[in-house]
């Protein structure tokens, strides 16, 4: 679907005007999600891009706000990342796309009666019939039911699921209601004693990306039905990093900084130390026009999928080079940001590893930067192609501003919530 007018402002205008702003916008760690989004914004649409440019100074500063929020919400971690090879092997054809399927596979309920007695109730518990039905079995199923197993209608337990147990805030454990689970079972005529119940989900922490993706893109899509322009501008940037987050290989591996292969900061090195260092000369940013997106879900999984097929490169390809090249000039000491010294690939290695790579880390910004365009303009598409022209920032109010300090505070005390990555 291709509903553009009048073309895109990319040119060679625009292209001075962004590279001549990024020398203000280099920050250790931050650099390629500041650039994505800047660079985001020149794909669209001249009906869209006004909007976009006008506000690309908060876009770019506001791509690492996610980043900045692992130090304050638990649950923020899990949405930069998913470790697909914890299911399996490409294409992970198992793996559900919804996001509700998949946790309802991998959530169990644990009773608990007066006697501090405990059972584990769905989730992992259950398997599907010949016939449609599901068989719900466990430990101590003759201590709570008087019987070995049970068969539940598997359209019920979805709507139960999804009405009763499922958690949308990516928490990984919460108090279920005890009533809400008898009445349950009363449709089968059996008796739950229950005097507590808690819900746990082993899926979210191996990472919801994706899922997390298809989310952010139905609220984008809201909040510019609304003409919220704050709302549109905070979800703008976040979906801007976490898109930058998709097309980073390691972000979808348990293996995320090298720990299994004896290869601890290669995340970094991928990432951050090779576009700062090659990012401006070698690399070229003209990806097109963005392009609507016609099945988000689908959309945003070939993103993690192809990024995980190129796991085995990042790794092997370091691992081979380090192998084989000096250890003493495979790591310098350099002074960075506020001027402490940090120890990181030297240059020519990383030049090294940057020309065995093939251009893989080009190709992968430019496929994000892509990405994000195609994000935006998909968002305004279903929300009716709105006049943004028309919509105002309001000033941030004081709840926003305490917000704002608390998160800066919070990631000033450099303790992150969960994984690193």
């Amino acid at each position: 679907m291709n509903l553009f007018k009048k073309g895109t402002f990319l040119g060679i205008l625009a292209l001075a005007f962004f590279l001549s702003a990024f020398s203000s916008v280099t920050n250790w760690g931050f650099f390629a999600h500041r650039r994505i989004n800047r660079l985001a914004v020149f794909t669209l649409p001249i009906d869209l891009i006004p909007f976009y440019k006008k506000h690309i100074d908060y876009l770019t500063e506001n791509a690492v706000g996610p980043d900045k929020r692992r130090y304050a919400v638990a649950t923020e971690g899990i949405r930069h990342y998913i470790d697909l090879d914890i299911w399996g092997t490409l294409p992970f054809e198992t793996l559900p796309r919804n996001i509700v399927n998949a946790r309802r596979s991998y959530t169990e309920v644990i009773v608990l009666n007066n006697q501090n007695d405990t059972i584990r109730l769905f989730g992992q518990q259950m398997e599907l019939d010949a016939d449609g039905s599901l068989i719900l079995k466990g430990n101590n199923f003759q201590q709570f039911f008087k019987r070995d197993s049970l068969f539940i209608d598997q359209e019920d337990y979805e709507d139960f699921f999804y009405e009763k147990i499922y958690n949308p805030l990516y928490e990984k454990e919460w108090a279920m209601d005890c009533v809400e689970l008898q009445n349950y079972f009363d449709r089968y005529d059996f008796v739950l004693p229950c005097d507590k119940a808690i819900a746990v989900d082993t899926f979210v922490e191996h990472g919801v990306l994706p899922y997390n993706l298809v989310r952010l893109q139905r609220n984008l899509t809201k909040a510019m039905e609304a003409m919220d322009s704050g709302l549109i501008l905070r979800l703008s940037a976040d979906m801007g990093h976490y898109i930058g987050d998709a097309h980073v290989p390691l972000h979808t591996t348990s293996n995320y900084n090298g720990y299994q292969t004896d290869q601890i900061g290669i995340h970094a090195f991928w990432e951050t130390r090779l576009p700062e260092l090659f990012a401006d000369e070698q690399f070229d940013y003209f990806v097109g026009q963005a392009t609507y997106i016609e099945n988000p879900s689908s959309y945003y999984w070939n993103i993690v999928l192809n990024s995980h097929s190129l796991v085995t490169d990042v790794l092997s390809i370091e691992k081979e080079l380090s192998q084989t090249y000096p250890k003493d000039q495979q790591d310098c000491f350099v002074e960075r940001g506020t001027g402490a010294m940090q120890n990181i690939p030297c240059v020519a290695y990383a030049e090294k590893y940057h020309l065995l790579l093939d251009g893989q880390v080009e190709q992968q910004m430019r496929a994000a930067i892509k990405a994000v365009g195609d994000a935006w303009y998909t968002a305004w598409i279903n929300a009716g192609q709105p006049d943004l022209s028309r919509v105002y920032r309001k000033k941030a109010n004081l709840e926003d501003q305490k917000e704002k300090e608390e998160l800066e505070r919070t990631f000033n005390l450099g303790k992150i919530l969960g994984r690193k990555h």
